[in-house]
């Protein structure tokens, strides 16, 4: 009961409220990306949603204008490619506030796996096990309050199952809550990385031996 209407309802009051609320940083967001370099506001990108279909995710643009269409970890140097606005956006996750549009659309929820990029087959692959592919992507998740970029794909994807498993009205009160310290001190960021966490220890291994 509470994943089919209870949690909808409170997805749509959330991106109604925020949007309004919010205005006034869409505004500003929007002004700085312009003034740096001129190119479009939004970024938009085919991504995977409820049951591996397909969607359209909004977001600031936070990279120049001549980035390639590809996951940031597979960038080669990544750093160069994000724009001085783009920075600060993406450090803070602002960057993340227009898909307050996607839950309005109902494409997303406020809660739940984020949303996989079309061609990281291994991620959505990895989460079909856990029946992670089967539920909303969401703008914040378990995953992401449990590392961020920091996690390697197998645990991605084992914190979403574990979150379609328990999903309810106190878990996901959790990560908002959860979500807003970690933004609050900006961590598990780390750019043009995935499974950061790994490399760490396997450097620390390596020192270690």
């Amino acid at each position: 009961m509470y994943i089919r209407f209870f949690k909808r309802a409170i997805d749509l009051a959330i991106s109604v409220i925020g949007m309004i609320l919010l205005s006034p940083v869409f505004i500003i967001a929007a002004v700085a990306i312009k003034l740096d370099d001129h190119g479009p506001v939004f970024f938009i990108q085919k991504r995977v949603g409820i049951r591996k279909s397909y969607f359209k995710l909004y977001k600031f643009r936070t990279m120049k204008v001549n980035t390639p269409d590809i996951p940031t970890h597979l960038l080669e140097n990544p750093k160069q490619y994000i724009s001085a606005a783009g920075r600060f956006l993406r450090s803070t996750s602002l960057d993340e506030l227009p898909q307050l549009l996607n839950i309005l659309l109902g494409e997303m929820s406020v809660v739940g796996p984020r949303p996989a990029l079309w061609n990281q087959d291994d991620l959505v692959a990895a989460r079909d096990a856990f029946g992670a592919n089967d539920v909303r992507p969401g703008l914040t998740g378990w995953a992401q309050v449990n590392g961020r970029d920091e996690l390697p794909i197998e645990v991605k994807a084992a914190l979403d199952g574990e979150y379609v498993k328990k999903m309810g009205v106190f878990l996901d009160c959790k990560c908002v809550f959860l979500t807003i310290l970690t933004v609050f001190r900006r961590d598990g960021v780390v750019e043009g990385g995935t499974g950061a966490m790994e490399t760490a220890e396997e450097k620390r291994e390596v020192v270690a031996e």
